[in-house]
């Protein structure tokens, strides 16, 4: 064997031996990194992966569909796009990053970064802060509302947007597109699910 290409492949094998958890830790880097399958129309790609973490935190699959099942992120990325003005779109964009920020200043890192526990941290921390929705009767609000916040805000468009889809509606709701006869006086137990219609 010649000298030189002896020394070649021996300098290969120890320039790989020594590339080898640099590689490794790359490829495992690539494993969890996000990626969409779909195209926003409003969001860009971090804001898609936050609200898409946030809505899988918020509703994960279980016997019954997730929030990503039914594509709730694509739908309020849709609502998002075609309902705020420019100012309201610009104050949503400033309000995730608020999040993002608060997020990295106590665990490191982005939202949809975090790991399952300290997504649940994060939130539990929200949960217990600033106003919740006053109760309402017969469509009206009771008392003065005060202010609730972005992440009270977001949460509930997220629950409406998954008690608005067709597979929650139809599948997991009781439904009856066209209601019986009245039945005034029924024992409550015999209801139910709560009705989508």
């Amino acid at each position: 064997m010649d000298r030189r290409k002896a020394i070649r492949n021996t300098g290969a094998v120890a320039g790989g031996t020594l590339l080898l958890p640099s590689l490794l830790a790359m490829l495992q880097s690539c494993k969890q990194e996000q990626r969409l399958d779909w195209e926003p129309l409003f969001y860009t790609t971090d804001e898609a992966n936050f609200m898409s973490a946030l809505i899988d935190t918020i509703l994960p699959a279980t016997d019954t569909p997730g929030g990503l099942d039914v594509k709730v992120d694509l739908f309020l990325d849709k609502v998002i796009a075609k309902t705020y003005d420019a100012n309201s779109q610009k104050a949503f964009r400033a309000e995730i990053a608020a999040f993002n920020e608060k997020c990295r200043l106590s665990h490191g890192d982005s939202f949809a970064n975090l790991s399952d526990e300290d997504k649940a941290v994060v939130l539990t921390k929200e949960e217990s802060e600033g106003a919740k929705f006053n109760g309402a009767v017969w469509g009206g609000t009771v008392g003065k509302q005060e202010p609730v916040g972005f992440y009270r805000s977001l949460k509930s468009m997220i629950i409406w947007g998954y008690m608005s889809s067709e597979e929650i509606g139809k599948n997991v709701l009781s439904y009856d597109p066209i209601p019986g006869g009245f039945n005034g006086c029924i024992d409550v137990a015999s209801v139910g699910n709560k009705w989508s219609l």
